[in-house]
């Protein structure tokens, strides 16, 4: 058989089998809200693992990255040790912290223990909901463009496909379908990814020096070379670091953790992982830029496979981006149905049932993969929509979230759910949520935190909120 028949047949089973395990957690997912959402924060250590390992090795992490190191070579890298190495940031400071409560969101977090405002917790949702569906939209452009470069058929087709296959198992099982198919696809990708870059490497004989000889080779050697200026490094690295500190898919999965522990320990070995294969896919870029110098540097990695690997490596390849697309897409079109319901409904329209919020979170599934789909067709490249969303949120959402953490109103107390404990005032988070995501688009993330992170101060100083006394804070003060 040829290899598009191959790739037909892998495409129909791998749907067949993860819609019909969908079907399995559907009267579990339907408990409540909070077990549509979070699982009732009951997933155990290898659940979190590995749905973080799936989550985070999505199409953009192989594909994406290869085509910025054909583009731009190692220069990629500091976004990456941002992007991926916000991941161990986050194991190590944030995600026991976020572990301890059970929350559905980031926003209602903030909300909760920092910010008791309606309207700073709805801006929080919209910016935090970009990333996710930026990632949605990342993976079915990646997929519809590597399935168009393996079969010949039009990319739209594929996209289409594939978003309806992720959005139908999304909303049946909710985040149980979810963990529980990562856990499958979490583990296959580890072993095909360790296969498939062995591949690949061969071709320069694992070493480093040898690739730079080939590049100088064909006149590229400059894409070895790293020739950027610290504000260059340090914006690419913050926006990579902040844009992850502020999706809600991390923190979201720390809330489901039956155990602080086991959410940071999960959040660091995944951290890693992610490292070190999004940096190999880098160089698998700039490997098929030795092979090739005159592609579009989105076709890298899929001109690679087609013409460089046999049809079974090829094959294996498919799979390994397929497995890592469907999962990433999946676990990202929960956290935005979850965010946009939690953040921007309930606070809204109080009083409805537990079944009512599900039937609204499952419709939100069908509106928020439409919204990828065509956020999939409006970007030119994979990263740069990553890009984008992670400066408007980085730049908006984690200023305000430090702020308010560091700025505690009573110094000796921990935060505790129920609770408001922060110096920024409610006018103080909108000005600092609206002027850093604006200004971060607009003049640069480094800009954007600093305008945010002096406004949020400025503001609850001269526009502070008005607390009532806390009866229980001045029980723990005596």
């Amino acid at each position: 058989m040829s290899l598009a028949t191959w790739t037909w047949m892998i495409t129909i089973v791998m749907c067949l089998f993860f819609l019909i395990l969908s079907f399995r957690f559907k009267e579990k997912a339907d408990t409540s809200f909070a077990h549509f959402a979070i699982a009732g924060g009951t997933l155990p250590f290898f659940l979190i693992l590995f749905t973080d390992i799936a989550t985070i090795m999505g199409v953009g992490n192989f594909v994406g990255h290869a085509a910025k190191g054909y583009d731009i070579g190692i220069a990629n890298i500091p976004f990456v040790v941002g992007e991926q190495g916000a991941k161990i940031l986050f194991a190590l400071v944030f995600a026991g912290f976020a572990a301890r409560f059970t929350y559905h969101s980031i926003a209602e977090m903030m909300d909760d223990l920092l910010l008791r405002d309606k309207f700073s917790r709805a801006l929080i949702g919209i910016l935090t909901a970009s990333i996710m569906i930026a990632w949605i939209g990342g993976q079915a452009k990646g997929m519809g463009d590597l399935f168009a470069a393996f079969t010949g058929t039009n990319p739209l087709a594929m996209i289409l496909v594939f978003s309806v296959v992720f959005i139908l198992y999304t909303t049946v099982g909710g985040i149980y379908s979810v963990v529980w198919t990562e856990l499958i696809q979490g583990g296959l990708i580890i072993g095909l990814a360790v296969w498939f870059y062995i591949q690949v490497f061969a071709k320069i004989d694992f070493s480093f020096s040898t690739l730079q000889t080939k590049l100088n080779e064909i006149g590229a050697g400059h894409l070895a070379e790293f020739h950027m200026s610290f504000t260059e490094v340090a914006t690419l690295f913050i926006t990579g670091c902040f844009g992850i500190l502020a999706a809600q898919v991390y923190w979201q999965r720390c809330f489901a953790a039956d155990k602080p522990k086991a959410a940071s320990r999960a959040m660091l070995y995944s951290g890693i992982v992610a490292i070190v294969f999004t940096c190999l896919a880098t160089i698998a870029g700039l490997v098929s830029k030795i092979q090739n110098p005159n592609l579009d540097p989105n076709q890298s990695m899929p001109w690679l496979i087609m013409e460089e690997m046999t049809v079974t490596a090829a094959l294996i390849f498919f799979t390994l981006i397929f497995l890592a697309a469907i999962s990433s897409a999946a676990s990202t079109l929960h956290s935005a149905a979850v965010v946009i319901i939690n953040d921007l409904v309930i606070p809204y329209v109080p009083g409805k049932t537990d079944a009512q919020y599900v039937r609204f979170t499952r419709w939100c599934v069908l509106v928020v993969g439409v919204f990828a789909v065509a956020a999939a067709l409006w970007a030119s490249s994979i990263i740069g929509l990553f890009s984008m969303a992670y400066t408007m949120a980085g730049g908006g959402v984690i200023p305000v979230l430090l702020v308010g953490l560091l700025w505690k109103r009573r110094r000796r107390e921990a935060f505790q759910m129920g609770m408001q404990n922060s110096g920024v005032s409610a006018w103080g988070a909108r000005v600092g949520l609206l002027s850093g995501a604006i200004c971060s688009v607009a003049i640069g993330i480094l800009w954007g935190i600093l305008i945010s992170t002096i406004l949020t101060v400025l503001v609850s100083l001269v526009l502070p909120t008005k607390h009532h006394r806390d009866p229980s804070a001045d029980a723990h003060a005596l």
